[in-house]
C-alpha cells in the first residue's frame, strides 16, 4: 500500500506554478528522500499533504483515504510531522513542551518518556527549551512528531542547520524508525548526500515538477560506468586509441572510456604506454549522485 499518493496536485501563487501536475507514490515501510534545489516546491508539496496549504487543484491520498474536509483531522491524528522550523515555547522545559504536545492529542506519560528516550533528550528534558543547542531543539521537535508512534512521518529538512555530529545523529535516528516503530518515513532535502545515505526511495522536484521516482538503485542505474584516463596529452591519446577501435570522448580533465574488459583495458593502457602520450592512470569512474541529479536536471538547478 501507498501511504501517500498525489494526484495531479498543483499549485499556484498568481500566475507562478510552485508544484505543478505532481504524482507522488509513497510505498509503506519506506524511508522516502524528497529530493530538489532550495525553492522547487518540496515544502508547499508538504504542506499541500498535512492540508496546510489548499492545492489550486488535484487530490492528496493518505494512509489509503482520500483527504478532505471531512477526514482531514482523523487521517491527520496519525501524522508526525516536523515543518521547516520546531515550535516550542521556550519558557518551558522539553518535558512540559512535551506534555502540551500530548494533551493536544489525547496522549499519556508513557508516550512522552518513550518519544524523549527514541531522540536522548531524557537527560535534557527539565531544561527550559529556549536553553537548548539548535540541534536539541530540532530533536524536541521531531520527538514531539513522535508520539503515539504514528504511522507517518513527515520531515522537512531535519538536518537544516546541524554541525555534523549532530547530522550524523539524526540521521541514524531517522534510519532506525522504520524498522523499530514500523513507520513510513518522508524526508525532504537539498542535500544529496543526505538522501543517499538515508533513503530508500526518492522522488527527484525541480520547478514543482516531478523528474524521478523509483527505489535508490533505480536511480544509481542512471549512472554511466566508464574507464576516466589520465594522459600527458589527451589530443594523441585520443587518437592512439580511435585508430584501434576504441571509443572515447573527452572528459572536463580526462579521456573518457565505456567500461572495458579486462582485456581490452590491458590493450588500451599498453597502446599509450607505447604511443609517448604520458599515460598517468586509469581509474573506473561512476556518476555520483549529484551527477545524475545534474544530468535529469540539465544542469539547470543550483543545490
Amino acid at each position: 500500500m501507498n501511504v501517500i499518493e498525489t494526484h495531479a496536485l498543483t499549485k499556484r501563487y498568481g500566475t507562478v506554478n510552485r508544484v505543478e501536475q505532481l504524482n507522488l507514490h509513497i510505498p509503506k515501510g519506506c524511508v522516502y528522500g524528497f529530493l530538489g534545489p532550495n525553492g522547487a516546491g518540496k515544502s508547499t508539496t508538504l504542506k499541500m499533504v498535512l492540508g496546510l496549504v489548499h492545492p489550486t487543484q488535484g487530490r492528496v491520498t493518505l494512509l489509503g483515504q482520500t483527504m478532505d474536509n471531512k477526514n482531514r483531522l482523523t487521517l491527520l491524528r496519525q501524522v508526525g510531522s516536523l515543518i521547516e522550523n520546531p515550535s516550542y515555547y521556550g519558557n518551558l522545559t522539553g518535558a512540559e513542551n512535551m506534555q502540551v504536545a500530548a494533551t493536544l492529542r489525547g496522549l499519556g506519560q508513557a508516550e512522552i518518556d518513550e518519544a524523549l528516550s527514541a531522540v536522548r533528550l531524557d537527560s535534557a528534558k527539565d531544561r527550559l527549551a529556549a536553553q537548548y543547542s539548535f540541534g536539541m531543539k530540532q530533536r524536541l521537535g521531531l520527538a514531539m512528531a513522535l508520539l503515539g508512534r504514528p504511522p507517518l512521518l513527515i520531515l522537512d529538512e531535519p538536518t537544516n542547520g546541524l554541525d555534523p555530529a549532530g547530522i550524523q545523529e539524526m540521521r541514524e535516528l531517522i534510519c532506525t524508525l522504520p524498522r523499530q516503530y514500523d513507520m513510513t518515513v518522508v524526508i525532504s532535502s537539498h542535500l544529496l548526500s543526505e538522501i543517499d545515505q538515508m533513503a530508500t526511495q526518492t522522488g527527484i522536484i525541480q520547478a514543482g515538477r516531478l523528474l524521478f521516482e523509483g527505489t535508490l538503485t533505480e536511480l544509481h542505474a542512471h549512472s554511466s560506468h566508464g574507464l576516466a584516463v589520465h594522459t600527458l596529452d589527451d589530443a594523441k591519446a585520443a587518437i592512439v586509441l580511435r585508430q584501434h577501435g576504441f571509443a572515447t570522448k573527452q572528459g572536463s580533465d580526462c579521456l573518457l572510456l565505456p567500461l572495458l574488459k579486462d582485456a581490452d583495458a590491458a590493450k588500451a593502457a599498453y597502446l599509450l604506454a607505447n604511443s609517448d602520450t604520458g599515460l598517468l592512470r586509469m581509474a573506473e569512474r561512476q556518476s555520483s549522485l549529484e551527477d545524475i541529479f545534474l544530468a535529469l536536471t540539465g544542469k539547470a538547478a543550483s543545490l
